[in-house]
């Protein structure tokens, strides 16, 4: 069946590679999305959630939702800052409309955090549907893994959420614990050194009140459906995997999920900022941002084969592409020369720093084990007044 085929029956998924663990990056073993000490200092002192989420927003106006619900997909739910933001649009876009909200992330501490923003969610919105899994982003978009003996494996949980206020779904979100803990563990793949979930899991919620108005957007295990309004892929892959690679494995796979006039955003980090100033200081010639947005678009063209002439790949013009976050620090920190810089407002960073340029821990530590960082990151907020990253975005769009 043909991925057109797809969207013209509903209930069956278009074509996707059989690939258990498809984020995984076969050249190296360092993954810097399982330290979470760096990944939630990085997230509490810069504005990288905010501004993405503003990012997010300037799709909606671009959708055409088709009945019975608008339907998006998040690839890599991290904390939920995001996706709780981007909730908050929808809703102020599309009141009156039923959601269908599926995410991706493989992390326990994440969904943990995820699922803490999700009762006023469900209270502002009831007319929605929040699925989440822990498989490869080839089959997440459907929710169950392509791959026969991991489908077999597959956890599939539904709960319909009873009450009508935040404290009553809190309660019953929390009563989730010891199901994730036993069913969100992760493994290292024999292949490839990365985490993979030890068991292929899926979570659905709703309000018991709407389950009637919902009925044709809740998913059923036996009838996977993809057909995104909307997909993000936000920093979904280590930046120096293959180029080929991300595109086989995450964006093609995203791509197909896509209903007719569907959009995936893409972002990832795109240097030439101080951030990697300070780590050129520390580690002469050292640039990780290697592959640009149009190189991307154009693998994932590659990757889809025939199948592209239904897309429509954007690189944007780079007013619209481009865009920068910030460290936050208190007033005057940095820009007063009189003023010191406190150790705390270093250390942030050197850490906002190296977990963008994505350096591995054997190597920080090295380049910790003396106070030239700290002379380095200092030299660099004094130079600039501040510190910033870029990033930059583009779309693929499945045409009509």
């Amino acid at each position: 069946m043909t991925a057109k085929e797809s969207v013209k029956i509903e209930a069956a998924p278009a074509p996707r590679e059989s690939v258990p663990g498809a984020e995984a990056q076969p050249e190296q073993n360092f993954r810097f999305y399982d330290n979470r000490q760096k990944y939630l200092m990085f997230v509490n002192t810069c504005s990288e959630k905010w501004i993405v989420s503003e990012r997010v927003e300037k799709e909606l106006d671009a959708l055409s939702p088709r009945p019975p619900a608008v339907r998006f997909f998040d690839a890599g739910m991290g904390d939920g800052t995001v996706l709780a933001r981007v909730l908050r649009a929808m809703h102020r876009k599309f009141e009156r409309f039923p959601f269908f909200i599926a995410g991706k992330e493989i992390s326990l501490e994440d969904v943990r955090l995820t699922l803490d923003k999700m009762p006023d969610r469900f209270l502002e919105h009831p007319e929605m549907v929040f699925a989440f899994t822990n498989i490869s982003y080839a089959d997440a978009p459907w929710l169950q893994p392509s791959n026969p003996e991991a489908a077999k494996a597959m956890v599939w949980k539904e709960v319909a959420l009873q009450g009508s206020t935040t404290a009553e779904f809190e309660r019953q979100i929390l009563e989730l614990q010891p199901f994730l803990a036993e069913n969100w563990r992760t493994k290292v793949s024999d292949k490839t050194g990365s985490m993979i979930p030890e068991t292929p899991a899926t979570v659905i919620l709703y309000r018991q009140d709407c389950k009637f108005l919902l009925d044709q957007v809740i998913p059923r295990k036996d009838a996977p459906r993809a057909d995104f309004d909307l997909a993000l892929a936000s920093q979904p892959f280590r930046l120096r995997a293959r180029t080929d690679f991300k595109a086989r494995r995450v964006l093609a796979p995203l791509a197909r999920a896509l209903g007719p006039g569907g959009r995936l955003l893409g972002i990832h980090s795109a240097g030439n900022d101080p951030g990697i100033e300070i780590v050129q200081r520390i580690w002469p010639g050292e640039d990780p941002f290697t592959t640009s947005r149009r190189e991307l678009l154009d693998a994932t063209r590659d990757a889809l084969g025939e199948e592209a002439a239904r897309f429509r790949f954007d690189p944007l013009p780079n007013r619209d592409a481009l865009f920068r976050y910030e460290m936050h620090t208190l007033p005057h920190e940095i820009d007063n020369e009189s003023a010191s810089i406190g150790t705390s407002t270093l250390l942030a960073a050197w850490n906002a720093a190296t977990y963008v340029a994505q350096i591995d821990d054997e190597r920080l530590a090295r380049a910790m084990s003396n106070s030239n960082y700290l002379d380095a990151t200092r030299e660099v907020l004094r130079k600039n007044g501040e510190l910033w990253f870029n990033d930059e975005s583009y779309i693929i769009e499945r045409l009509r």
